[in-house]
């Protein structure tokens, strides 16, 4: 950072309190002191370190302390820059003489723990404290060339010792109210509190919790809170490193040098602490972590609640003051029972949904009414979570608890999943509890040891992304997360958590080959401590947060991930059908002549489709990295290529299970995802030559969407086998599949798919049996409708059933089969 000009002092930013007029009248509020010119000794944190990451809001690289940088940076600023009059906040001490007191002595040890920020306990040296001799003051002010503690009896100065350490003993033997009148060159006193007279802001009962790995509010206590301590202003910080020599706060409010805020480490929990008065709201600070190996290590709050926008990488105190208006929608939510309750997904990256939309409060005044218009039930984001590079697309997570600043504040984000909920739309965010990146200002080593990973580095190493894996059997790690869990979706409002990788987290050879990994206690393969986890996360999710549904990517057989945590299982809601997705990509995307060799391969998944609680993905995962969009991996020319686009949508959505759509799939664009395009909206524009081929498409998943969610039969009865039945799974030389579904009144849809690009006439297919003589029926959706962009070949209204029995069914009718279509028959009420 540049010097200040001589003379000149760095006014105070937006985050300095302004004490309020009725109950803080006679807190002035100051800066915590000028910032060092070129002539002031620089302390050794300042230095050009090891990192690779120099702090672009002005905090430094990480360094190492040498005997020589610590004892330069012990020396007191005998050249620091004159400050300017203080800002309209602060006020002046009064002008008149003090008394000097004489000095309270400390140990040299002491005294240079204290000043080389390796300290336990800095709160026993500093503050007020009653000795045998009086009441010892010790005031740690940098730079500072006179401390005064001004009390009732009038101002008594301070004997400075070294490197910026004032120290005085008053008379009695019971600690007065106080204020202190610190000056620095060429400014004029100001008015401050004492942080170090003040008691841990962490009780008992929180170091118990944490301790226990049980303080499901977690965020409410570490992190940086606003709070008034014994009447004063300020924020209170407080974060976990148990293998740390000594943590010192750094920020723009102190020039991010941390020698006058060093913090106090609250025994064996591993917490270290530090009340700042007037301190507030948009301050951006950091960790300063002395290691137990001397290095000196710059980190991002682990629980920070908002952050500097990436490429910054400093943490933001940050209080919201947010309103909620979704009281109706939560109490709505929490009697729902997703199983038995349609649920379709529009999946998408924000910050690439529509690049023109740069914000939170600007995405919710266009996503709302676009999902509204295609009738999904939810949306859900990729990875809202702080992540340091983009094209991780928000997978690789520096900040858990912030949502990114790329798009706005967390109240910003509040705005916009309130209004989506004003809307009806429930939303889902992908969670990321695999793994962490290893910048070196997140959680990677955070206190210079291995922490929230596991030491074993061959646990510790995620092979596929260059990242590292949290260490699941550490209670507070598995704290951190659990209460991560539960702060999206008590402080967000977040309707449903989509896991991911979590079949990285459940595997200990999962992309390992032999001796890349070590077994569990048992010798087996499985992490058996991430499971408990999962179990952990699922269980309190549930507890506490009625109605939010969790949902797991999990890509292999584990038995019982959808089954309770009573039951032994992980106790998921629903869990993406991996298995459904590949094979039916593999039978669309064969051309229709071949299809008849893998007829399997859109059949067999009716085989498990009961053994978990599905739901169908089609993804951002299956649209990237050379895999092509939905409607490019479809064979054939254009026509057939939307043609098969339609069909396969419309046998999703009639298959057992929820339904799952990555943006631009729903109107069949062309180009794989990219995060920095986005989807190409320009092929709906009216002047672009495909324009209603695209439009079809965009039209059908509205009316997919529609009719789903009017027809019991497509939801009601997901996850049981009496809500699905075969009329002729197995017609491969015709690549016809029909079946049945059923709502638990026994209410039926008939979806009858033709996967050939032949129009198939009189072809007969079984009709359960209704009420009445007419047994009449009708089409409730033709995918090869000419509004969708088909060749509008359907069947007459009404399709009347005749007794003959066909396909196990009473009744049957011979019906025209569109070419490469889905029809949906519902029986046809008056």
């Amino acid at each position: 950072m540049a010097a200040d000009p001589p003379g000149r002092h760095q006014p105070p930013g937006p985050h300095r309190l302004t004490p309020s007029p009725t109950s803080q009248e006679d807190l002035a509020v100051t800066p915590l002191g000028p910032k060092p010119d070129r002539t002031t000794p620089v302390p050794a944190t300042f230095l050009p370190g090891r990192s690779g990451r120099p702090g672009r809001s002005g905090e430094p690289s990480q360094t190492r302390a040498t005997p020589e940088r610590t004892a330069r940076r012990r020396e007191p600023a005998r050249t620091a820059p004159v400050p300017a009059k203080p800002a309209p906040q602060q006020r002046p001490a009064p002008a008149h003489a003090a008394l000097r007191l004489p000095d309270a002595p400390l140990p040299p040890a002491e005294i240079e723990r204290l000043l080389s920020g390796v300290h336990h306990d800095p709160h026993s040296l500093l503050g007020a404290h009653v000795t045998s001799e009086g009441i010892a003051i010790r005031v740690l002010r940098p730079f500072a060339e006179r401390v005064v503690v001004d009390t009732e009896q009038g101002p008594v100065e301070l004997t400075h010792l070294q490197g910026g350490l004032f120290t005085g003993l008053l008379a009695g033997r019971e600690i007065p109210a106080y204020r202190l009148q610190v000056t620095y060159p060429g400014g004029e006193p100001l008015i401050q509190e004492d942080g170090y007279r003040t008691p841990p802001t962490l009780g008992e009962l929180d170091l118990h919790l944490i301790s226990e790995g049980r303080h499901e509010q977690l965020w409410q206590v570490l992190g940086s809170h606003v709070r008034t301590v014994h009447g004063v202003l300020g924020t209170a910080f407080a974060v976990w490193a148990p293998n740390a020599a000594g943590v010192r706060l750094i920020g723009d409010f102190n020039h991010w040098d941390g020698t006058g805020h060093p913090m106090r480490s609250l025994g064996s929990s591993g917490i270290w602490e530090l009340f700042v008065p007037g301190l507030g709201d948009g301050a951006h600070y950091k960790y300063e972590i002395h290691t137990r190996q001397g290095w000196v290590l710059k980190k991002a709050d682990p629980l920070a609640r908002a952050t500097q926008c990436p490429p910054d990488t400093a943490s933001v105190v940050h209080t919201s003051r947010y309103e909620w208006h979704d009281a109706d929608w939560l109490a709505r939510r929490a009697q729902t029972v997703h199983h038995r309750a349609p649920m379709s997904v529009y999946e998408l990256h924000l910050a690439s949904w529509r690049p023109d939309l740069t914000t939170y409060r600007e995405i919710a005044e266009e996503l709302p009414s676009y999902l509204e218009g295609l009738n999904f039930t939810h949306v859900e984001f990729m990875p809202v979570m702080e992540h340091p590079f983009g094209g991780s697309w928000g997978y690789q997570v520096s900040g858990f608890y912030a949502p990114t600043a790329r798009l706005g504040g967390p109240d910003d984000f509040k705005y916009l999943i309130d209004t989506l909920h004003r809307h009806g739309i429930g939303v889902i965010v992908d969670w990321v509890p695999a793994h962490f990146p290893k910048d070196d200002f997140a959680l990677a080593r955070f206190d210079g040891e291995a922490l929230y990973e596991p030491a074993d580095p061959l646990r510790a190493e995620h092979p596929d992304w260059g990242t590292l894996e949290f260490d699941y059997g550490r209670t507070e790690v598995r704290n951190f997360l659990v209460a991560n869990a539960v702060y999206w979706c008590e402080e967000f409002h977040i309707d449903g958590l989509r896991v991911d990788a979590v079949a990285s987290m459940l595997y200990l050879d999962y992309s390992r080959e032999g001796g890349e990994w070590s077994p569990n206690q048992y010798g087996g393969r499985e992490n058996l401590d991430a499971a408990s986890f999962l179990q952990e996360m699922n269980a309190t999710v549930y507890r506490r947060c009625p109605g939010v549904v969790t949902i797991a990517e999990e890509s292999t057989a584990w038995e019982g991930v959808t089954r309770p945590t009573d039951s032994g299982g992980l106790g998921f809601g629903l869990k993406w059908n991996m298995g459904w997705m590949h094979d039916s990509l593999v039978y669309i995307s064969k051309e229709p002549v071949h299809r008849k060799y893998h007829h399997n391969e859109i059949t067999f998944s009716m085989v498990y489709a009961y053994s978990e609680n599905y739901i169908l993905p089609i993804s951002h995962d299956e649209v990237v990295h050379g895999k092509q969009a939905l409607v490019s991996k479809m064979p054939g020319d254009w026509w057939q290529q939307r043609a098969n686009h339609r069909a396969y949508l419309g046998f999703m959505w009639a298959h057992p299970g929820k339904q799952l759509l990555f943006m631009g799939q729903e109107f069949a664009q062309g180009s794989e995802f990219h995060h920095e395009q986005g989807p190409q909206w320009w092929v709906l524009a009216d002047d672009w030559p495909a324009a209603a081929d695209h439009q079809g498409v965009q039209r059908l998943v509205g009316d997919l969407n529609r009719v789903y969610r009017a027809t019991p039969a497509l939801w009601e009865q997901d996850t049981t086998p009496d809500g699905f039945r075969w009329l002729d799974g197995g017609a491969a030389e015709d690549n016809v599949l029909s079946f049945v579904r059923y709502a638990a009144d026994g209410s039926p849809l008939v979806a009858i798919c033709n996967f050939s690009p032949v129009v198939r006439h009189c072809f007969r297919v079984g009709l359960p049996a209704q009420d009445g003589p007419e047994q009449l029926w009708e089409e409730a959706l033709n995918t090869d409708a000419e509004q969708y962009g088909g060749s509008d070949v359907a069947n007459s209204r009404p399709v009347k059933a005749e007794p003959t029995p066909w396909n196990g069914q009473p009744r049957s009718a011979e019906l025209i089969l569109p070419p490469l279509a889905t029809v949906w028959l519902r029986p046809l009420t008056a």
